[in-house]
């Protein structure tokens, strides 16, 4: 098989692979209600069906794209999306909603193994100077995914009842599994693989679960309640032992190669905040548009669909300005329009137009898929060789955590009483305006952009080893957001 064809087939098998778990994540918004009904399941384990899968993405993230880095990332990409099918089978058939939290654990689990694959392909697959098309692709298609994710899941559960939006996985995992065996990446060297620390596995998993868990609390618990408060100590605990641990082990679990690195820190900064801002965002705008306004869901959806659309289009023109303007500029262009979009919703009121709200939307859509391609690309391009999957789950637990603390910021700032958004929607403005001191540390032009003339990728092996010197989700307002925010992948 040609070259050409070789990278087209991976860019299909990373578009798809982000699309089963953008799909899975919106569209079992619509199927938590009826679910909650036929397993006679309280309000708590409902979310349980939310928050484990989202513990279990966050934990294995970086574990699974380092595995990916030593073993093949075509590999784990197969057998997360097998198990992924798997996972999502049995929830269909589960008796109890015992059943359905245990293994949504399990299907987060192998989302984690799945979603840095799909990037790490396309590192290996294309040039670095290639890059910027394929991530631009994948953005525009997880948008449409995400997008249409509510109306296909409120067509089957109509029709077919909430089991029929699990079954849905099975034959898309199924024909991804199969694409995924055709994909041909260079192999790692098995004597230069980097080895996986099993202390600092443990420990950044023991972190990140803590992290996502307390601030997925928060909506419930608030900021200062004594569980939130101990999850917060924990986290710092665990994270200091982390640090003490990697910069004293051969091994690390986060290379110094990649720690150092200000392009990927500095994008993967910017991913978090973004992420805070835009999700927080829509968490209260449809609270906001629900009860406030009164607008039934599908009413609602319609006023953001200008996000979705901006998203999709907004894309490629990050790709143009990319290139001609460099990361830097790109990306600090593509925050600020996300910073006015969320600061334009703030200034709404009952009597403010549709098209008024639309170009609100449209700005936001447009900023996030600028920063997305941007700092996603950069994240990517820059992963030193050897390591594009532990760079790509990095990149993946950023995009995990922020969704987590947009919404706790937005459910604990929220008032069902306020006749404007401007309070909270101000505040998680300023979390997006964070960006643009980490934008400002990007590249002006990547070293890597020399032009579209590199036609083939050099084989990414890893280097010798380094001595290391408030409202429940079944409420209207959380079921538009709470289903998108273990959305890792709306990357």
């Amino acid at each position: 098989m040609t070259a050409p064809a070789q990278r087209q087939i991976a860019l299909l098998v990373s578009v798809a692979g982000a699309v089963i778990v953008a799909l899975d994540g919106t569209i079992l918004l619509m199927a938590q209600p009826g679910m909650q009904r036929d397993l006679g399941a309280s309000v708590a384990q409902i979310q349980w069906t939310s928050t484990g899968y989202l513990v279990a993405v966050a934990a294995l993230l970086v574990i699974a794209g380092r595995l990916g880095d030593r073993y093949g990332h075509p590999r784990l990409l197969f057998a997360g999306v097998l198990g992924f099918g798997a996972a999502s089978a049995g929830i269909a058939l589960a008796p109890t909603v015992g059943w359905v939290i245990v293994l949504r654990a399990v299907q987060g689990g192998f989302a984690a193994f799945l979603q840095p694959a799909t990037l790490a392909l396309l590192r290996l697959a294309y040039s670095a100077d290639r890059l910027s098309k394929p991530i631009a692709i994948r953005t525009s298609a997880i948008a449409v995914a995400a997008g249409s994710g509510p109306l296909l899941g409120g067509v089957l559960v109509a029709h077919l009842g909430w089991r029929a939006v699990f079954w849905v996985n099975v034959p898309l995992a199924f024909v991804i599994a199969v694409l995924a065996l055709a994909v041909r990446t260079p192999a790692p060297q098995p004597g230069n693989a980097p080895r996986l620390n099993l202390t600092s596995a443990g420990l950044l998993a023991v972190a990140l679960a803590i992290l996502v868990h307390a601030l997925a609390d928060v909506t419930a618990r608030g900021w200062t309640a004594a569980p939130t408060l101990l999850g917060f100590l924990a986290v710092i605990g665990v994270a200091t032992v982390l640090v003490w641990h990697e910069r004293r082990t051969t091994h690390p679990i986060v290379p110094p190669a990649v720690a150092r690195s200000v392009p990927v820190t500095a994008s993967m900064t910017i991913l978090l905040v973004t992420t805070a801002g835009l999700f927080g965002a829509l968490f209260r705008a449809t609270f906001y548009l629900q009860d406030v306004l009164r607008l039934d869901p599908l009413a609602s959806g319609l006023r953001v669909l200008p996000l979705t659309v901006l998203m999709v289009l907004g894309s490629p023109a990050a790709v143009a300005a990319l290139r001609r303007y460099g990361a830097r500029r790109t990306a600090i262009a593509g925050t600020v329009l996300v910073v006015v979009g969320i600061a334009g919703l703030s200034r709404l009121g009952p009597a403010s137009t549709w098209m008024t709200m639309a170009a609100a939307f449209a700005a936001i859509g447009a900023g996030f898929a600028t920063v997305m391609v941007t700092a996603t690309g950069t994240v990517v391009g820059d992963a030193p060789p050897g390591y594009a999957g532990v760079v790509s789950g990095l990149k993946q637990t950023a995009m995990n955590i922020g969704p987590t603390l947009g919404i706790a910021v937005a459910a604990s700032a929220t008032s069902t009483a306020a006749p404007t958004m401007n309070s909270t929607l101000l505040t998680l403005a300023a979390l997006p305006a964070l960006g643009l001191l980490p934008a400002s540390r990007l590249p002006r032009r990547p070293a890597h952009q020399k032009g579209d003339h590199t036609t083939t990728s050099r084989p990414a092996q890893a280097p010798a080893p380094q001595a290391a010197p408030a409202r429940h989700p079944n409420s209207r307002a959380t079921a538009q957001a709470h289903p998108v925010m273990h959305q890792t992948d709306l990357q």
